[in-house]
């Protein structure tokens, strides 16, 4: 659960830069010519990288909110920038069209087209508009295919909307459409079960309102963005925030997750939600029951089940397109966010205490094309071993996947611990080393944070180094 201390810290690091945090951290670290780069196949040997060095491709992250001032309005910012990517070295850009308000940057016949975004600005916290009518993703890939660079969608998947700070207001379809409120997400907190669109203090529960992956009409809901959005000429499609909410395992308790979790344990749950977590909730107690590990079984189950569809539509609109996700790559915690995304050849039973022996079955890297690990370790561990060095995060990350897609691992360089003032371009190219080493790939998050601070030069030497290394 995001305390009144994150919050206001995100609300701090939102005046520095708008880029939103791409995923929740824990409470002590700040927290996704013309042909298309290559993407190699998955090693046999999960201890082996087994990828040429040359084909591994180099993204950046383009945040739809972080970035909406400069692009929104603006086709002649978009290639200007696109060319600067170009020179610095990246292959590829992965282009967020579906922020957390859950309104979209690309044509669909279900989304609501997003016409302003909430940042601070020299005149204070506003919102800024959209007024410009060009197709905000294609402009994207007409200056970036006739660049050579691969153009990748990604969208913010189970959310619908955003409450802003500050009396500024809210946007998205859960607040313009009250029928669908059933659809937010349910949690169990001190007071009892509360339908998260009942949490509207904005002094302490502002941020994105959460969809319950579990509802059925909102996989729907969902599914059918995707089929709008592989339409489109993209390389690949990319799920960020495909999990549970930022609330963790206070959600989802809606009486639809009840129903679909008994229909799955085959059996009633008398005292609901006690049998499963007493009210608020936050973390494991020790030993974790036999219940627990069924309901996070059922959770990491929902995901699998929903990514396992959302790749079949992908694919089956665009069988060329990349199909794939971005996660955090703390695996030891994220079962809190009812994910499992390593490999069902992974038994996390024989190293985890929390999970039972079918959480491994809901391992859903075999779905995906390919993967971003979000190495989103401080600025003072970018070599290391094991969680929460960079490096390590991409090994561990190997590991887990046991070769079953391929993936691309990075920094956050704008949020991270040691990252958030800038000046850190002598680290740059370390961090590159660490994680594309070990990974298929690098990608780092966010573009507003390489333009911020003037890391150009920065990446270039990085890349230029890897390339020289890899006897390019």
């Amino acid at each position: 659960m995001k305390t009144n201390r994150i919050l206001l810290l995100a609300a701090a690091m939102t005046f520095i830069c708008s880029c939103e945090d791409a995923y929740q951290y824990p409470e002590w670290i700040w927290n996704d010519g013309t042909e298309e780069p290559a993407v190699p196949e998955g090693p046999d040997d999960p201890d082996d990288p087994g990828t040429p060095e040359d084909s591994k491709p180099r993204y950046v992250w383009i945040d739809a909110s972080a970035n909406f001032s400069d692009y929104a309005n603006s086709q002649e910012n978009i290639a200007a920038d696109l060319q600067k990517i170009k020179d610095a070295g990246f292959t590829d850009i992965i282009v967020d069209v579906r922020p957390t308000s859950g309104n979209v940057l690309f044509s669909s016949a279900s989304g609501t087209p997003l016409t302003r975004i909430d940042a601070w600005t020299s005149n204070g916290y506003v919102w800024l508009e959209r007024t410009e009518t060009f197709d905000y993703l294609q402009a994207f890939i007409d200056a970036g295919h006739a660049l050579g660079l691969g153009v990748n969608a990604s969208i913010n998947t189970f959310v619908g909307g955003y409450l802003c700070p500050y009396g500024l207001g809210s946007d998205g379809m859960l607040f313009d459409d009250p029928s669908r409120k059933d659809w937010a997400t349910s949690i169990n907190a001190e007071s009892g079960i509360v339908n998260t669109m009942d949490l509207l203090d904005d002094t302490s529960d502002y941020g994105a309102k959460f969809l319950n992956p579990a509802d059925d009409e909102v996989q729907e809901y969902v599914l059918g963005l995707l089929a709008d959005l592989a339409a489109y000429d993209v390389d690949g499609i990319i799920l960020d925030r495909c999990r549970y909410d930022d609330y963790g395992l206070m959600s989802d308790f809606s009486d639809i997750s009840r129903e679909k979790f008994e229909e799955y344990a085959g059996k009633t749950v008398e005292n609901w939600p006690d049998d499963i977590f007493a009210p608020g909730t936050t973390e494991l107690s020790w030993p974790v029951s036999d219940n627990v590990k069924l309901w996070l079984e059922f959770r990491a189950k929902v995901i699998h089940d929903f990514i396992e569809k959302a790749a079949q539509k992908v694919h089956s609109v665009n069988p060329d397109v990349r199909f794939g996700a971005y996660v955090g790559a703390w695996y030891s915690s994220y079962y809190t966010s009812g994910v499992n995304w390593a490999s069902p050849q992974y038994d996390p039973s024989a190293e985890y205490s929390w999970a039972s022996a079918n959480y491994k079955d809901y391992g859903y890297a075999d779905h995906c094309d390919f993967m971003f690990l979000g190495a989103y370790a401080s600025a003072d561990n970018i070599y290391g071993t094991g969680e929460w060095t960079m490096q390590g995060f991409c090994e561990q990350g190997r590991e887990l996947l046991k070769g079953d897609t391929v993936f691309a691992g990075g920094p956050d360089i704008g949020n991270s611990s040691g990252w958030t003032d800038g000046g850190q371009a002598a680290l740059i190219p370390d961090a590159i080393d660490a994680c594309i080493t070990p990974s298929d790939g690098f990608f780092v998050f966010d573009l507003c944070h390489i333009k911020m601070y003037d890391y150009w030069d920065a990446f270039k030497q990085g890349f230029d180094k890897y390339l020289s290394s890899a006897g390019q």
